[in-house]
């Protein structure tokens, strides 16, 4: 599913007028009609309406929502902003459609003064004061209406989006002066600015409304960003053959695990061989010889000649691919070992944790990097890579957008929106997982999922879209049977063959 920018989605607008054809208005209609069921669906008549819209096309919605509302019995009361007199022309329709609607409790347009009405606890607050159109943050009357409405124990729906929101960049916005939604209704696709934890408590809860924009048209506006859904994921799965034999799936190389830290060895290890990978070796210091023997007794292990450290690359070239990094630890002679083993190595390249901090304490090395690598750091450790700390998340996903396509890599920026940055400039978002995976070992985890489907023959971009789906998917189905306050990584491992199943329905 693409999501379209703010001028994107005026565009397929604009598209969708011209050619189905339909007038704006009665595109509007629509809207308003399928917002109208969704906020029907949720209260009832008993409950008090105050909608407020602002000037242009997102308070047209909200007009003809009030007016629909009110059309079927609810007590709804209207304010529209009109302080520069310019009202959008789909607005100003619905401004005369309104009036004339008898049923309406109160129509109010504010032209100068404004006397708030008191917003009380069972009442539900319509936020249409402004869309994905905003471009800069609210000042002045608006931000004291929208601190006002915030402050008041009512509920509050926004329509597409929370006013006060940007739909893309909000590194400038005034938080206090964003509106914060019990509920979003979000017309059509959801916003890039929603998938960022820092806007989450703005939105609410989501619902995404299809208001029946043109397929034609979206299809043929070129999107940056997008999310990953199943079918895209089903569309990249590589069957077995019915006689494979062991060689034919890969085999794979994991350097990871120091003295003390074999667990991240462990897991890696569990995730690459659930993936599919028909042989895993471990290079790992010979203290953790004992525990991989007998935790992971599936994996080859090869010793280091140090006891306690990685400290001597290895020869790749019986390996169809590498994963390097968990609980590698950051030793000196461990970071020279690391990048003679990127240097000397000729097969795909997983590059987390330890590996990801290392090369953050010798940027130059990264110039040095081949073409291809997979990277995956969580937010902390890309900001080491970039050697910058980044306060908004669509600032850091731009820095790695930009990085990417400077290294030629893919970047794996994790979170609860894991956002794949690829080497031409676009992002994709996965759409699984959940909040019980923010644990640790779960980054393990996806570290030898991915590794174990390059070693399976995924090109590059499909196993990072495959690994990050069935990563989540894997934590999705884990914390059905575990809740997500008791998940673990091994929880998440147990699942994978169950979220392959899932994709072969």
């Amino acid at each position: 599913m693409k999501i379209f920018t703010g001028a994107q989605i005026k565009e397929l607008d604009k598209y969708t007028v011209e050619h189905e054809p339909i007038k704006s208005e009665d595109l509007m209609e629509r809207a308003a009609g399928a917002l109208t069921r969704a906020i029907t669906a949720s209260w009832d008549k008993d409950t008090a309406v105050v909608v407020f819209a602002g000037p242009g096309n997102n308070g047209g919605d909200a007009l003809a929502v009030a007016r629909m509302l009110a059309e079927r019995d609810y007590r709804t009361t209207a304010y529209l902003f009109n302080i520069g007199n310019t009202l959008s022309k789909d607005c100003a329709i619905n401004k005369k459609r309104l009036q004339d609607c008898k049923k309406l409790k109160s129509f109010i347009e504010v032209t100068n003064e404004f006397d708030p009405p008191r917003l009380e606890k069972g009442m539900l607050v319509i936020d249409g004061l402004f869309g994905s159109g905003l471009n800069k943050p609210l000042a002045g009357g608006f931000a004291s209406l929208v601190k006002y409405i915030n402050q008041s124990p009512a509920q509050v729906v926004s329509i597409d989006i929370p006013s006060g929101l940007m739909s893309e960049d909000n590194t400038y916005s005034v938080r206090a002066n964003i509106i914060k939604a019990d509920m979003t209704l979000t017309l059509q696709q959801k916003k890039l600015s929603f998938m960022f934890p820092e806007n989450q408590n703005f939105i609410g809860k989501l619902q995404i409304l299809d208001i029946g924009l043109s397929k034609e048209g979206a299809e043929s506006i070129a999107a940056t960003y997008s999310v990953i859904e199943k079918r895209d994921i089903q569309a990249r799965i590589l069957h077995r053959n019915s006689f494979a034999h062991k060689g034919d799936m890969g085999s794979a190389l994991l350097i990871a695990g120091s003295y003390g830290i074999a667990g991240a060895a462990i897991l890696a290890a569990k995730a690459c061989l659930r993936s599919g990978a028909g042989k895993v070796t471990v290079g790992t210091p010979k203290r953790n010889n004992d525990i991989l023997q007998i935790s992971v007794p599936e994996a080859i292990v090869h010793h280091d000649k140090d006891d306690k450290h990685f400290t001597e690359p290895l020869d790749v070239e019986e390996f169809d691919a590498l994963g390097i990094g968990p609980g590698l630890g950051q030793h000196e002679n461990t970071a020279i070992a690391l990048i003679t083993q990127i240097r000397k190595t000729q097969v795909p390249i997983v590059l987390d944790a330890d590996a990801l901090n290392i090369l953050a304490s010798h940027r130059a090395w990264l110039q040095q990097l081949p073409k291809g690598m997979i990277m995956t750091p969580h937010p902390k450790e890309f900001e080491r890579l970039a050697g910058n700390h980044y306060v908004d998340s669509y600032e850091r996903l731009c820095k790695a957008q930009s990085m990417a396509q400077q290294l030629h890599a893919y970047i794996i920026l994790k979170g609860h929106y894991s956002a794949l940055c690829q080497p031409d400039g676009t992002v994709i978002f996965n759409s699984t997982g959940n909040a019980g995976m923010a644990t640790a070992g779960s980054g393990d985890v996806l570290t030898g999922i991915i590794t174990g489907l390059l070693a399976r023959g995924y090109k590059h971009a499909d196993a990072c879209l495959t690994g990050m789906y069935l990563h989540g998917l894997a934590g999705d189905i884990a914390a059905e049977e575990k809740g997500m306050e008791s998940l673990t990584a091994g929880d998440m491992i147990e699942k994978i063959p169950q979220a392959f199943a899932f994709l072969d329905k």
